[in-house]
């Protein structure tokens, strides 16, 4: 696809582009550049007939970024993603068109780099065995990238469809990775526990978590949904990209605070613990609860893109 001569990028050359330790250097000099995420617009969300319609806008190291996503709960049965869309990458002082995107894939490789930022800063020890809640695309990039990232050797697939779990299961497997179907009982022998669901109700209790185990949750960005209880936010360490966006947004965090377990001000900020002006504790499970920010897309835009223009 064209506009005036301008090259989009497809989902298979993003894939080719990016490189998991570059998307999650570029995300990490952002936060240390100085960008705000408290600062930052939030996305659009319009419902439509048949799902959500998103339009998450950015600016940021001289560039300017939107990303038009469509999301459709009711794709995966027709054979389709339940995510698809265009991002426009621009120059920042005049506005002319630099890129276009796969709106879908960018998705797919920013969410599963900004969890290993978080993880980067959050963990304590070697990330070598995970237990990963979901069987669809965003589990299959979470795995992909911590494998690349930090060598994870073990993987246990909690899954609703058993035939997507074992075909998730299969592919790690192929990778060199020792996997296997399992379910919330795994927990307690996980280093990282990455949640990628569509979930109502907790995924798992907190009992089952070890202390100094990093949580992900990373499944919805409205507040009626949730993967991880009040029991699990209340024992944990909790960070969140924003303090706005996750009290308004994420539903993990708001059914929380609503039910009194934890405080705003217990909340976190990834950008504090990336700039040093916060630490882990050391003898708490930690949360990392993400619903995505438009900021998060562009910095991993702007990276394909540069690695696209240097390819060539």
């Amino acid at each position: 696809m064209s506009i005036d001569g301008i090259d989009g990028i497809d989902g298979e050359r993003m894939r080719r582009l990016g490189d998991a330790r570059h998307l999650v250097d570029a995300l990490e000099r952002v936060l240390l550049g100085g960008l705000r995420p408290e600062d930052e617009q939030g996305r659009v969300s319009r419902p439509t007939s048949h799902g959500e319609l998103l339009l998450m806008p950015a600016e940021a190291t001289g560039h300017v970024g939107v990303k038009v996503l469509g999301l459709a709960p009711g794709n995966p049965a027709r054979g389709l993603p339940t995510i698809s869309g265009l991002y426009l990458l621009m120059d920042a002082r005049t506005l002319r068109l630099l890129a276009m995107l796969d709106g879908g894939e960018l998705t797919l490789l920013r969410t599963p780099a900004v969890s290993a930022l978080a993880a980067r800063h959050m963990a304590s020890r070697p990330i070598r065995s995970a237990v990963v809640f979901g069987s669809g695309p965003q589990a299959r990039a979470h795995i992909e990238t911590f494998h690349a990232l930090h060598g994870l050797r073990d993987v246990v697939v909690a899954g609703r469809d058993p035939e997507r779990t074992e075909r998730l299961v299969r592919r790690c497997a192929d990778d060199g990775l020792r996997a296997r179907a399992g379910s919330a009982h795994d927990v307690g022998e996980a280093d990282i526990v990455i949640c990628c669901t569509s979930a109502r109700e907790p995924l798992f209790a907190a009992e089952l978590l070890a202390p100094e185990t990093v949580v992900v949750a990373v499944g919805s960005h409205h507040p009626d949904a949730r993967e991880l209880g009040d029991d699990v936010m209340e024992a944990a360490q909790v960070v969140v990209e924003s303090r706005t966006v996750a009290t308004t947004e994420a539903g993990d965090v708001v059914q929380a605070l609503g039910h009194g377990t934890i405080a705003e001000t217990d909340l976190l900020e990834l950008s504090d613990l990336v700039r040093g002006g916060a630490v882990v504790e050391d003898a708490r499970p930690r949360v990392f609860k993400s619903v995505g920010m438009a900021w998060e897309d562009l910095a991993v835009a702007v990276a394909v893109h540069e690695r696209d223009l240097a390819s060539r």
